[in-house]
C-alpha cells in the first residue's frame, strides 16, 4: 500500500511532512555539521560536502523522483558513518523518510535495512568492533531498524484500514447517489406523466368532447336549422386547430403554454363567448382588466375550461356566473351555476384533481361547494408573486 498521503488527508499530512521537515534539519542534519566541525579539514570538508549533496537532493528531487533521494540517503548514510566513527543517531532521525517515500512497506523496509546496513558497515570500517561501538552505534542502529519497522508496518496496517473504510463509505455513497438519482428519475418521470395527462385532459381530450357534442347537434339539426349547424360546424374547425396547436405545444413544436398572450380578461371572455355560442347557455361575467403574469393566466384559463365542462357534461344547468376580482392576497375566480350539483368527495375526477395541483404550484388552492339540486360554486385563489 501506498503510504503517501491521500487526497482527504493531504492538507493535515503536508502539514506533519513540513514539521518534520524541520526536525530533520536541526537533528538529522545539524547534529553532524557541529560533529565534524573539530575533525581534520580532509573529514570535515568532505562531511560537509556529504550533507550538501544530501540536502540538495532533498530540496530538488525529493516529490520528483523519491527513490533517487532514498539512494542518496541510503549512500550518504553509510558515508557519514565512516567518516563520524558511527551514525545510529543520524539513521534513526532519518527512518521516516523511507516511510513517507516508498510506496510500499516492502520497498520501505528495503530502503531502511540497507541503509541500516551501510550505517553498521561505514562505522565498522571505521572503528572496527571495539565493544563501545558494538554497545552504541551497534545495538542503536539495530533497534532503531527493528522499531521502525515495527512503527512502520502498524501505521501501514492502520492507515490500511481507514482507506479500507473510506472506500466501503464511498462505495455506499456512490450506492446511495445512484439510488438517488433512479429515484429522482422516476419521480421526474412520473411528474412529466402526470403533467402531461394534466394537459391532455385539460386541452384535448375537452376539446375532443366539444368537437363530440358539437358534431352530434349539427348532424341532428342540419336539415331543421342550417345555419345553426353551419356555425356549428365553423365552431368544431376552430376546436379542432386550437385541438392541434395545443398538440404541437406538448410534442414540443410550439411554444409552450399554447395559450397568446394577452389580458386575462380578454383570454376569460373568448372562452365564455365560445361555451355560449356551442351551448345557449346564459353566462354572466365580471371580468375586470387585471394584471397577472403568464402562469397565473395560464392557471385561469384552464380551471374556467374545466369548470365550463363540467358544467357543459353533468351540470343540466341554465346559467353560469364568473366572477375576476384581485384582492390584496391574490386573484380569485369564482364560477358557480344553477345546476344539479353534486355531493363532494375525496375524489371528485380527474379535472377537480388537476385542477387543484395545478393552483397549488401556484401557491393557491381550489375549493368546491355543491350539493344536490343547489348547483355548484368553485372558487380558485392563486397569490401574488409577492404573497407566495
Amino acid at each position: 500500500m501506498d503510504l503517501r498521503p491521500q487526497s482527504g488527508d493531504r492538507l493535515q499530512a503536508g502539514r506533519l511532512h513540513r514539521s518534520y521537515d524541520v526536525v530533520w534539519v536541526l537533528l538529522g542534519l545539524g547534529p553532524p555539521v557541529i560533529a565534524v566541525s573539530d575533525q581534520p579539514d580532509a573529514t570535515k570538508y568532505g562531511s560537509l560536502a556529504l550533507l550538501a549533496v544530501l540536502a540538495l537532493c532533498y530540496a530538488t528531487v525529493r516529490k520528483a523522483s523519491p527513490y533517487t533521494f532514498l539512494c542518496v540517503l541510503v549512500l550518504v548514510l553509510g558515508a557519514m558513518s565512516y567518516e563520524l566513527g558511527g551514525g545510529a543517531a543520524m539513521f534513526i532521525v532519518s527512518l521516516p523518510h523511507f516511510w513517507i517515500l516508498a510506496r510500499s512497506p516492502r520497498h520501505a523496509i528495503a530502503f531502511s535495512g540497507a541503509a541500516a546496513a551501510f550505517t553498521l558497515v561505514g562505522g565498522t570500517v571505521r572503528r572496527g568492533w571495539d565493544a563501545e561501538f558494538l554497545t552504541g552505534n551497534v545495538v542503536s542502529t539495530l533497534i532503531g531498524y527493528a522499531a521502525g519497522v515495527l512503527l512502520g508496518l502498524w501505521m501501514h496496517r492502520v492507515l490500511g484500514q481507514r482507506d479500507e473504510r473510506a472506500r466501503r463509505l464511498s462505495a455506499e455513497l456512490e450506492t446511495t447517489r445512484l439510488r438517488l438519482a433512479e429515484a429522482y428519475q422516476r419521480q421526474g418521470a412520473a411528474e412529466e406523466r402526470e403533467r402531461l395527462a394534466r394537459e391532455i385532459h385539460d386541452t384535448l381530450a375537452q376539446g375532443f368532447a366539444s368537437i363530440i357534442v358539437l358534431a352530434e347537434a349539427s348532424r341532428a339539426g342540419i336539415g331543421d336549422d342550417p345555419g345553426r349547424s353551419a356555425r356549428q360546424l365553423l365552431s368544431i374547425e376552430r376546436t379542432a386547430r386550437e385541438n392541434l396547436a395545443e398538440a404541437r405545444v406538448l410534442v414540443g413544436a410550439a411554444p409552450q403554454s399554447g395559450v397568446a398572450a394577452g389580458s386575462v380578461a380578454r383570454t376569460l371572455r373568448r372562452t365564455l363567448d365560445r361555451f355560449t355560442e356551442d351551448t345557449g347557455l346564459a353566462v354572466n361575467a365580471d371580468l375586470p382588466d387585471i394584471e397577472c403574469d403568464q402562469q397565473t393566466r395560464i392557471a385561469l384559463l384552464r380551471c374556467t375550461q374545466e369548470s365550463l365542462a363540467n358544467v357543459r357534461k353533468h351540470a343540466a344547468a341554465t346559467t353560469v356566473g364568473v366572477v375576476l376580482a384581485r384582492h390584496p392576497d391574490g386573484v380569485e375566480l369564482e364560477i358557480t351555476d344553477d345546476g344539479r350539483g353534486f355531493v363532494p368527495g375525496p375524489s371528485q375526477g380527474f379535472g377537480l384533481d388537476g385542477m387543484r395541483k395545478r393552483l397549488a404550484e401556484l401557491g393557491g388552492e381550489l375549493t368546491v361547494t355543491s350539493s344536490l339540486g343547489d348547483g355548484t360554486r368553485l372558487l380558485a385563489v392563486i397569490p401574488t408573486n409577492d404573497q407566495v
